[in-house]
């Protein structure tokens, strides 16, 4: 196991979770079994409610370049709502995926600047290929659930996959102007669809995979009417994944399932975006199963099954 540290530091490091509420976080769960794995022992992760007023002072820590006992260097900061777009003027540098979503929830410091990098695109991706989801771009119709800025981050997660074409669903197709952005940034063809046409929709016509971005209870009324899912079969279960996974399993979940779906869980999308905001912040380089062991020391922490082996691949 290679790990190398920028910089070193006899003194505490921290690391910390933002948004607000942030009381039922997990991430701090899934970091500390991280660390603990990785014998980063005085690295230290810790939830810190937090609004957009209260960005300048933290962001000041984080450009600290020696720190202090007091001031602890800051290591990374895994930033959720209402802070995705608020903290982007503070970074000195985006990632190509955080330029495109118009989103940043993983913050890091390299050398002098603070970079800023949105990892939930990879947590999508990996959470699809843990599903068994084997793209065939030919075959496949794609689908996004909801308007809002997860729904970009599962776009932008689908283009990865290599997908050029997807339908969106919403309530309110007028408010979809960023989504439809981003699309056209992505090269993405875009089909914008009423949600109250979705479980139609699929009994007909069919969807493969698909990213549902509503919040907890917000699929119920329509997943309850959903009455097929077309072609799935034996061979074929069409995958979906609920981004919300408190609690589960979720009445579209348990829907999905019953009409002859595959369900992947938002636990799973946490878990693998957590991995990549790991990796930043220790700036640590693992081989394949030294990686597997890391992944497996975290779903241990929630309560996610352990695995023989990363989705394949593990994408990049």
């Amino acid at each position: 196991m290679k790990t190398e540290p920028y910089r070193e530091a006899p003194y505490l490091r921290r690391a910390y979770v933002l948004g607000h509420p942030i009381a039922h976080s997990l991430s701090p769960a899934l970091h500390r079994a991280a660390y603990a794995y990785l014998g980063e022992a005085n690295l230290e992760y810790d939830r810190r409610d937090t609004l957009p007023d209260d960005l300048p002072a933290i962001m000041r820590g984080v450009r600290n370049p020696a720190g202090t006992e007091e001031a602890p260097y800051i290591a990374g900061l895994s930033v959720t709502m209402p802070l995705k777009t608020a903290v982007i003027q503070y970074c000195d540098e985006l990632s190509e995926t955080a330029r495109v979503t118009g989103a940043v929830n993983t913050v890091y410091p390299r050398g002098e600047k603070v970079l800023g990098d949105n990892t939930d695109v990879i947590g999508i991706v990996n959470a699809l290929l843990h599903a068994g989801l084997k793209p065939n771009h030919e075959r496949d119709e794609p689908a996004v659930i909801g308007g809002g800025a997860t729904a970009i981050s599962a776009l932008t997660a689908l283009h990865k996959l290599g997908y050029r074409r997807a339908s969106v669903y919403a309530r309110s197709l007028h408010k979809l102007g960023s989504v439809q952005e981003a699309a056209d940034r992505l090269g993405v063809q875009l089909e914008q669809v009423s949600l109250a046409d979705l479980p139609q929709n699929l009994a007909e016509r069919g969807h493969h995979p698909v990213v549902s971005t509503l919040p907890a209870h917000a699929a119920d009324e329509w997943a309850s009417q959903l009455s097929g899912l077309k072609g799935a079969s034996a061979t074929h279960r069409p995958v979906l994944l609920d981004v919300a996974y408190n609690p589960w399993p979720s009445v579209l979940a348990s829907a999905w399932e019953a009409n002859g779906g595959t369900v992947v869980s938002g636990l799973e999308m946490l878990l693998y975006q957590a991995v990549e905001q790991v990796l930043l912040f220790t700036d640590c380089t693992l081989q394949p199963a030294e990686l597997l062991g890391l992944i497996n020391a975290m779903c241990a922490a929630v309560g996610l099954p352990s695995r023989e082996h990363l989705p394949a691949p593990l994408a990049e």
